[in-house]
This record gives structure tokens, sequence and C-alpha cells, in this order.
């Protein structure tokens, strides 16, 4: 017994006629006759009672046909599903972004990513958001989670997640707690060595005619946090950033309301932009 054979079956048993079923099924009546009459050995009983002018089901044929109806329907089925996984997006995908961001942003995107395409592996590298755009360009990611900035690469593409406000944090201890209580000539700044919070911050202290006084600078915002918390200094950090470092009970927070905030999205070579698996993750921003 196989599927062509209970293919042939379905058909006869609904339309009782073995010219018609030859027909639509592309066989010769000798070659339909013989599969019914394979099937009925295979059973060990009649299914059809047939003569010249009639085919009729016996009770047999009808207990098959409910068989073979079902089978044939689970049959369909598994082929679908399997031309569906050899269609479905397959392969290796790997993103760059800070830590923070990987717990902030990263964990829902790549959670309705991995419901809708569980077939792509997913390689993940963090490190300093400002070395994003570098990562991309020398192609040691394909898609990185990064910052919009006026000098934004022009072969890249970017496409944003969200805003990211900036908060001024001072030590605990100092008890400082608004922003005019800031002296900007006795307190030292902790300012990071490159990226958009340095543009954002050094803009900032120019349109206020101050001149910070810079203790030191350090790669990344979460090292900001650490320096301002051990009393090194005060400094500018994401607020994202502060809402997901261990340091942050150590530091109070100045909200600053005219310092622009900086937009975070994903980021990727114009070039590869639509490539599947990059258009893939970069559709689900979009949506």
């Amino acid at each position: 017994m196989d599927f062509r054979s209970l293919q042939l079956f379905n058909h006869l048993a609904n339309s009782l006629h073995f010219g018609e079923t030859a027909n639509a099924m592309y066989v010769s009546p000798s070659t339909l006759s013989r599969a019914i009459q394979r099937l009925e050995e295979e059973c060990g009983t009649v299914l059809l009672k047939r003569n010249n002018r009639s085919v009729v089901l016996t009770h047999a044929g009808h207990k098959l046909l409910a068989f073979s109806t079902e089978v044939l329907k689970e049959w369909q089925s598994l082929r679908q599903e399997l031309r569906d996984d050899n269609d479905a997006l397959q392969g290796e995908l790997s993103l760059f972004c800070s830590v923070t961001a990987s717990q902030s942003h990263l964990p829902a995107l790549l959670r309705q990513f991995r419901e809708r395409y569980p077939s792509v592996d997913i390689r993940l590298v963090t490190g300093d958001p400002a070395l994003s755009n570098e990562k991309v360009k020398h192609k040691e990611c394909d898609v990185a989670i990064g910052i919009d900035a006026p000098d934004f690469p022009t072969d890249m593409t970017f496409s944003p997640l969200d805003k990211i406000p900036l908060e001024l944090i001072v030590p605990k201890d100092w008890r400082l707690t608004e922003l005019a209580q800031i002296d900007w000539r006795r307190h030292q700044v902790i300012m990071p060595e490159h990226g958009p919070t340095r543009r954002i911050a050094y803009h900032w202290f120019a349109e206020h005619g101050i001149r910070p006084n810079v203790y030191a600078s350090v790669g990344g915002n979460e090292a900001i946090v650490s320096m301002v918390a051990l009393e090194c200094g005060i400094g500018f950090v994401p607020k994202v950033v502060l809402e997901y470092s261990s340091m942050t009970s150590n530091v109070n927070r100045i909200q600053v309301h005219d310092i622009e905030a900086y937009d975070l999205g994903l980021s990727c070579l114009s070039s590869r932009r639509h490539e599947p698996l990059i258009n893939a993750l970069f559709q689900l921003v979009l949506s």
C-alpha cells in the first residue's frame, strides 16, 4: 500500500467510475484496475463491487475510504511543512552591541526574531557601542545596535529603535542633587574617550560657556558610572545605562533638560541591507 494507490482509490471511491478516475488521475484503466486489485489483496477483502454498468463501495471499502482520506490529509500537511521548512530562513546572523543594549533592547527584538525564524543562529558580540560602525564596516558583524550621529557613515543604513536621553551623575556622598550646585571649576569630569556621549557633552558645555575640568577619559559609558561611584568625578551617561548598572545606587542622578538625546538603532552596510537575514531583522524594527 502506497500513497499513490490510496489516491487512486480515494478518487474512484468518490467518482464510482473507472474511466473517469483513470482520466482524472492520468493512468490507464488497466493500471487503475491493478492498483485496486493490489489494495484488495493487501486488505484481504473486496473493496468495490463492480460490473459493466456500476461500481459500489463495500462495507470494507467505506472503512478504507475513511482511513485513506485521513492518511492523505496528514501526508499533504506534512509535505507542506517540509516545504515551508526548506524555504525558511537559515544560517547565522552576527550582531554587535553594548552590554547594556544586550539587556535593555536586544531581548525583545531577538525573542520576536527567534519566533519567526527558528532556523537562524544568532552570534552575539558585545563591546563599546562607539565601535559599532567600525565593526560593521570591517564585516566583523552583520548588524550592530549603534547610535546615529551627524557623521554617520554614508555607506551604512540606520533604523532607529529608541530615543536615549543623557543624565548627569555625581557621587552619592557628595550630596549634590541639582544642576545649580555643580561648581564646574572645582568638580572634575569623567568623559568617554569617543562616541556620541562625548560629542553631545562637549556641545552642551560649549553652549553654556563651561570649560570642563576633565579628570579622565574612559572607554564605555559603564566605566563612567564606575568612576563616578568611586568619587573620581562627575559625568554624563545615557539613562538606559543607569537602569541596568549595578553601581547606580552609589550615584545621584541629575536631569539636564536641555541636553541632546540620541537615537539608538540597527545599522548595517547599505550594500547588504536587503540580504535575507539582515532584511528579516530590519523588517521587525520597521513593522
